[in-house]
């Protein structure tokens, strides 16, 4: 049979495959993924191509659905016993207003094939950012003028976090703790009393805010380089501690929306009225609690290459498949820059037969 796939690269630390995903996570094997991650297409709120295979383009949510749920299926079967699906994701907007819980369809969904909603990160998102990035004109100051009945929020993302039932076959061990923060200010107030540099050396130049950012900055680093490496009692890491109580928050509202890779090239003006990928603070957050070094890292809606980027650049093995053309070169160049800061201990076989590729 022809091969679906239009294009591939396939290295020692990545796979990325020209595709619809649903071609591509078919052929592989069961059980071989140990962590999942991804943004399904918002649906109503963005439009990503003017593909038809594309389910941002579907006219209801029912047909978007039922495409959802033959990927969940797929995923569901790839995953590893007892390890992670994490979803992005958002409610989203029906056309007379009212908003739609895509959340709970996409819990539902999962849910029947076997995996658990064990946790859900909300993240918390800058009003004004938001306005900008999604066009919602509920958001302006001017509704508050003159109805404020007919405002918004800002909606926030989600990280849902689905369990497949089974048995994990190694645990997600952390011998030295956490060491690496992924965000914008690992100290929260309380800490820097206790942690933080003496007051002498807070900086006297530059505006109040920049000063304060690197005081936190520099009073974190020090941290770091007591506790590298601290092979101790773990109790005492407090680098490891502090870390922790950030991440342990349901509520994730350090997340640095800027902090994503590259995308601009792969705008296509005729055919989209969005891209912004996932942030880097949040999938390097997800592979560091849920993933061992040298696992198995998949994304069946790969974007620009943030969810392959990310775990290559953390030591893991990384699988992402994307269908528009634009996003896949992106993509390419994106996962060679993960490759320059990591190098991964062993490659890894995904496929026992290669698939055929007809190149573009």
């Amino acid at each position: 049979m022809e091969s679906k796939i239009k294009q591939q690269v396939v290295t020692d630390n990545y796979a990325i495959y020209n595709a619809d995903c649903m071609d591509v996570v078919s052929t592989l094997p069961d059980n071989s993924v140990d962590l999942q991650i991804f943004s399904p297409p918002f649906l109503s709120l963005f439009n990503y191509s003017s593909d038809e295979r594309d389910f941002s383009n579907c006219e209801n949510w029912e047909d978007a659905l039922s495409m959802y749920d033959f990927i969940a299926r797929e995923l569901a079967r790839t995953l590893k016993p007892g390890c992670i699906c994490a979803v992005h994701c958002t409610d989203l907007m029906n056309k007379d207003g009212s908003q739609f819980d895509y959340p709970h369809e996409i819990e539902e969904i999962h849910k029947k094939y076997g995996l658990k909603r064990m946790n859900k990160i909300t993240i918390w998102k800058e009003p004004l950012k938001v306005r900008l990035r999604t066009m919602v004109q509920s958001l302006m100051h001017k509704f508050i003028v003159e109805n404020s009945q007919d405002c918004y929020t800002a909606m926030p993302d989600y990280i849902l976090i689905f369990k497949k039932e089974g048995k994990r076959e190694k645990d997600v061990t952390h011998p030295f703790g956490l060491t690496h923060y992924a965000g914008l200010r690992p100290f929260l107030p309380e800490h820097l009393s206790k942690y933080g540099l003496p007051l002498s050396e807070f900086p006297t130049s530059g505006s109040f805010d920049e000063a304060y950012d690197v005081y936190v900055n520099e009073s974190f680093k020090a941290l770091q380089r007591k506790y590298s490496g601290f092979d101790g009692d773990q109790r005492e890491n407090k680098l490891s501690h502090i870390i922790w109580q950030r991440y342990a928050s349901s509520v994730w509202d350090d997340i640095r929306i800027d902090e994503v890779l590259p995308f601009r090239d792969a705008r296509e003006d005729d055919d989209e009225r969005h891209v912004h990928p996932l942030q880097l603070d949040v999938i390097d957050r997800i592979v560091e609690l849920y993933t061992n070094p040298g696992e198995v890292v998949l994304t069946p809606f790969m974007g620009v290459g943030s969810e392959v980027f990310s775990p290559v650049s953390m030591g893991r093995f990384g699988i992402g498949i994307e269908l528009k053309d634009s996003y896949f070169k992106q993509a390419v160049a994106n996962c060679k820059e993960a490759e320059k800061r990591f190098q991964q201990t062993k490659p890894r076989e995904l496929f026992d037969q290669p698939a055929e590729v007809e190149m573009m």
